[in-house]
Parts: structure tokens; sequence; C-alpha cells
């Protein structure tokens, strides 16, 4: 039988959800921009140049960048990003009790280009129909919960 979540993580689970969809979408981005500077860069020998002297934002022969360089700084950009994905995964898989491979399939989200994009949407569906299905169980419960004192029943 697999782990359900803790009653006391139930209501942090919809802020890591949140938190899981953001980092998701913003590394996914991140991914496809890094995923075109890497093409552009070795496959044309081009790189991404901010206010140079080709004009304010070109694309230049690779080493020759003079102004900012904006390779790089995607470069650098996703990987902080996929830092804070990481995150998210880890405390949306801890929170819903998920397997060890879930995780490492989460992880891949930041790493296999369109793949964060999929899951975002998979796995809000999934988290989403949980916390419904668990709150109509609890609901369930109470409902058919005998009253205790019979005097409370009579007033």
């Amino acid at each position: 039988m697999p782990l359900e979540p803790r009653e006391s993580d139930l209501p942090r689970i919809a802020g890591a959800l949140k938190f899981y969809k953001i980092a998701s979408i913003i590394t996914g981005v991140m991914l496809l921009a890094l995923c075109a500077e890497m093409l552009m860069k070795y496959a044309f020998g081009l790189e991404l140049e901010l206010g140079g002297a080709y004009g304010f934002l070109a694309f230049v022969p690779s080493g020759s960048a003079q102004a900012i360089n904006l390779s790089t700084g995607i470069l650098i950009a996703h990987g902080w990003f996929y830092v804070l994905y990481l995150f998210s995964n880890f405390r949306l898989w801890s929170l819903m009790r998920w397997s060890f491979p879930r995780l490492l399939l989460l992880a891949l989200g930041g790493v296999i280009p369109f793949l964060s994009f999929f899951l975002e949407v998979r796995v809000a569906r999934e988290v989403r129909a949980y916390l419904a299905s668990r709150a109509e169980r609890t609901a369930s419960v109470s409902s058919a919960a005998p009253i205790s004192n019979p005097v409370e029943a009579s007033h």
C-alpha cells in the first residue's frame, strides 16, 4: 500500500504545488532558451550579445562578444532555476510521500526539454484530485460519526 500524506501536511500541499508549478514553468522556459542558445553556439558558431557593437541585442561570432554575453547568462540562470526547481520537487515529493523513482522523474523535468511542462500539468491534476478525494473522505467520515453525547442530540 502506498504511503499517503500526513494529516498535518495537508494544509501545506497546496502551497508546495503552487511553488512547484511556478518553478516548473520557469525552469522549462529557461531550458528551452538554453537549448536554443546551445544550438546557435555549436551549430552556427554564434553567441547572444547585449548592448555591443552589432546593436542592442545581436548574435555575434563565438568568442568575439564585446558587451554582455547573454549566452553565458542564460546558462547560469538556468542552473540556478534548476536548483530552485529541484527544491520544489523535493518539497512536493516529501509532502505527498511519493516513491523515490517519482522524485527522479520530477528532477528529469529540468534537463529534458518540454518534460517539465507535461509533468507540471500531470502532477497538478493528480495532486488536486488527491486533495479533493481526501477532503471528500474526511467529510464523509465526519458526517457519519455518531453523536457521543445524547443530551446534545436532543437539543
